[in-house]
């Protein structure tokens, strides 16, 4: 049986009053909210597609118009003009992640940046040519990583080196620095997540970095969960490189073009070998076509080709509102609050019948959930919320995630989730 309600209203009315004091409340009407029927989702899935700016249309029909009008030589007219329109984008970029201007660059997609981060800063040797990575990554990292250590010639059931999660599926990091110094001789990179894409755990990044710096490995990270989610630095925590989506809480749209970072000390160093293209070539001689590759001494030499223009107007469409909004420390704030209030109505509401994997203190944004109650599967509970309108997803085998986004995101949506949670239970 579900656990009979406790403290519902009271919960209800301070979802209210936190919602009425709420700075950013504003915001939620600067996003399109999906519906049917007029009825409005309840949307918590910004940890998979963020939702879309209503200013994103107007972003994008100005380069439209500027095609339209100037064709051509909308290259050069206009600011930001096409061929320097990707440089508006670093500094808000680099905000959100800890980083300076010149060590973040937006292009191509995740796995693309993975790929070409790993062209630069795997360089195996027979004696040191593993990679470490976690026992559960995102399968596209995993296949990124395998076909890396293969293509120089290594097996990877030999290269390849996993973290293991404990008995909760959490990564601790002991562990990970563990492996890091009993393998420090043979690794030759580490690849690891900001956050766990499954369990919504916020990794220690700060420590894990410092770890691979003192045993002289190089360390790259996947922030595909952690960008707009949770605060970082990574210029001062050293970490090499990274590579993130725009697409989850960034709300740049489907597909939209990713995010790298290369730390200052590799992206001054201009004799790296890199998969090198023609716009990552120095701006002031790259149409002298000589054929020749000088590459720009920051995280733009990794560029392949010059970007897809209505790409990047969305996300500065979107990076926009993360400015107006006063940035990642406004936007961790609210959503610590919005975590402690998702879990206090779980535990009034449903006790230990639903449970998040993560505890508070490495938890973001999303709260990974497990259906504790005998006889009732977490698919079934999630089919059921999504016919009422709410919008999660399911990860096999057994949790349903829910991300509430500050930026858009209702305390009141909180409640009423868990609300309708508890009679799907029922039913």
């Amino acid at each position: 049986m579900v656990t009979a309600m406790v403290n519902s209203n009271t919960l209800l009315d301070e979802a209210r009053e936190l919602d009425r004091t709420d700075s950013l409340a504003e915001f939620r009407s600067q996003f399109h909210i999906p519906h049917v029927d007029n009825i409005e989702d309840l949307y918590l899935v910004g940890n998979s597609l963020g939702l879309v700016p209503r200013r994103t249309a107007d972003y994008v029909q100005e380069e439209l118009g500027r095609w339209a009008n100037l064709g051509v030589r909308g290259h050069f007219l206009g600011s930001p003009n096409w061929a320097s329109y990707h440089e508006c984008l670093a500094k808000p970029m680099a905000e959100l992640v800890g980083a300076v201007d010149s060590e973040v660059i937006t292009m191509n997609t995740l796995t693309v940046n993975l790929h070409l981060m790993m062209a630069t800063f795997y360089r195996p040797t027979k004696g040191r040519s593993k990679i470490l990575i976690e026992a559960h990554a995102f399968p596209s990292d995993k296949n990124a990583v395998e076909s890396q250590i293969e293509l120089h010639g290594f097996s990877a059931n030999e290269s390849l080196l996993e973290v293991p999660s404990n008995d909760r599926g959490l990564l601790e990091t002991e562990t990970i620095c563990k492996m890091i110094e009993e393998h420090a001789d043979s690794l030759a990179l580490i690849l690891l997540p900001g956050v766990q894409y499954y369990t919504g755990q916020v990794l220690d990044m700060k420590a894990i970095t410092k770890c691979a710096r003192r045993n002289q490995v190089v360390i790259g990270l996947d922030l595909a969960h952690a960008v707009g989610n949770v605060a970082m630095e990574l210029h001062d925590w050293e970490v090499d490189f990274a590579c993130w989506c725009t697409y989850k809480y960034l709300n740049s749209g489907p597909g939209s073009l990713a995010g790298c970072f290369v730390h200052e000390r590799h992206a001054r160093n201009t004799a790296l070998p890199r998969l090198a293209g023609w716009w990552g070539h120095q701006k002031d001689t790259r149409f002298q076509m000589t054929g020749d590759f000088d590459p720009i001494p920051t995280a733009e030499g990794w560029q392949l080709s010059n970007p897809p223009i209505l790409s990047l107007a969305a996300i500065r469409a979107s990076l926009d509102v993360f400015g107006e909004a006063g940035g990642m420390s406004v936007l961790v704030e609210k959503s610590k609050n919005q975590g402690a209030f998702f879990r206090r109505c779980l535990a009034n509401r449903l006790g230990d019948q639903v449970q998040a994997i993560a505890p508070p203190a490495i938890s973001g944004c999303q709260l990974s959930l497990e259906v504790k109650l005998e006889g009732i599967e977490g698919r079934s509970v999630y089919e059921a919320l999504e016919a009422k309108g709410v919008r999660t997803d399911w990860r096999e085998p057994n949790v349903i995630r829910a991300a509430p986004a500050p930026l858009y995101n209702r305390y009141e949506e909180i409640w009423k989730f868990v609300d309708l949670m508890v009679g799907c239970l029922r039913s």
